[in-house]
């Protein structure tokens, strides 16, 4: 107990109000980073400003998301390597909101732990803030919760919520037609989806988290898997505004098999070619690993993909063009057509 003269304190019961106050001077910097027009306040405030007008939007309609990064914690947990979770965070919200057509504003984070440890936060954090700037949306809020009792020692939670905005009329999937044609931005990995069965997989094979990378020997397995969820904000708004994206689906958990049918219309399917691509190495691993079959890679992960744009068959070069310049592996893989779901041909195993 601490001095008999105070009584006992808050920080006698887990919470730290000092360690919290340090925290928000640490991140300031990277927030202040991430500033874009329409930001109206910095950090610290009970609520936080947005101007739409000073944004450059006329007749604005909002769009929000908010999301997690699951089980892949668990793997930044245990090794300690959680400086890119954060953009993971930011990019399962963002990914989102530019499939709707809308361009992310802003963006605000809640982190909860059992003791806060400053510098990790700090850290975890500085990497949300990362994946903003990237993203082109402000860092504009947040909350840090210290809860003892709630959480393991050195365990937490991340959850993220976004706004965006489009102007009216211009929002997405629209217009998707029989014949479009579908391009593929390449993945960086699993991304963020999945990883209670990588988890599983991994515990299989025997490996620990700093062990060799089977298809990378550069790196630790744990390392490998902990790549941040690519984000396709940027490049994603710069086709939409070039003209002929019909539709764009972030392809998350559910893979392929499950996302491409959230963006068409009654009465139109997709028709996917297997043989454009080769299965990155570390989809070809987890699936030895599990003697997973084909159609559960498709369901699961993104196989490769982790974005799809439906776009217009004669815009489909020069937004391929577009794309290219713009940093990003396009791929055709195949085109819509009439029927229901996705069908595929070929095969990635």
């Amino acid at each position: 107990m601490s001095d008999a003269s105070k009584g006992i304190t808050y920080a006698d019961a887990g919470v730290d109000i000092d360690a919290g106050n340090a925290l928000v001077e640490r991140i300031k910097p990277a927030a202040k980073r991430t500033n874009r027009p329409g930001v109206m306040a910095g950090l610290g405030g009970f609520g936080a400003l947005f101007d739409l007008k000073g944004a450059g939007f006329n007749d604005p309609v909002l769009v929000s998301a908010t999301d997690g990064v699951g089980t892949k914690l668990r793997i930044a947990i245990d090794t300690g390597n959680v400086d890119t979770i954060g953009i993971d965070l930011v990019a399962m919200c963002v990914n989102d909101l530019v499939c709707q057509g809308a361009e992310p504003l802003f963006f605000l984070d809640y982190f909860a732990t059992g003791r806060l440890e400053t510098d990790k936060a700090a850290r975890i954090i500085e990497g949300i803030a990362k994946g903003c700037e990237l993203s082109g949306c402000a860092l504009i809020g947040g909350e840090t919760a210290e809860m003892p009792g709630m959480y393991e020692d050195g365990d937490f939670d991340l959850a993220g919520f976004s706004v965006g905005a489009m102007e009216r009329g211009e929002d997405l999937p629209k217009g998707v037609k029989d014949g479009d044609i579908l391009l593929g931005l390449a993945s960086d990995g699993v991304h963020s989806n999945g990883y209670s069965l990588v988890r599983k997989l991994v515990e299989v094979s025997g490996l620990g988290w700093d062990a060799d990378c089977p298809w990378d020997g550069d790196i630790t397995l744990g390392e490998a898997l902990l790549a941040p969820t690519r984000l396709y904000v940027r490049q994603a708004l710069e086709a939409v505004r070039a003209g002929g994206v019909h539709a764009l689906a972030h392809i998350t958990g559910g893979g392929l098999t499950e996302n491409l049918p959230r963006v068409l219309p009654e009465g139109l399917g997709a028709l996917v070619d297997l043989d454009q691509w080769d299965l990155p190495p570390v989809f070809k691993w987890l699936a030895e690993t599990g003697g997973m079959d084909q159609a559960e890679i498709l369901k699961t992960f993104n196989s490769g993909q982790g974005m799809v744009l439906v776009v217009d068959a004669q815009a489909a070069q020069s937004l391929t063009d577009l794309l290219t310049n713009a940093g990003e592996t396009v791929t055709q893989l195949g085109r819509i057509q009439k029927g229901e779901g996705v069908s595929y041909l070929g095969s990635l195993l």
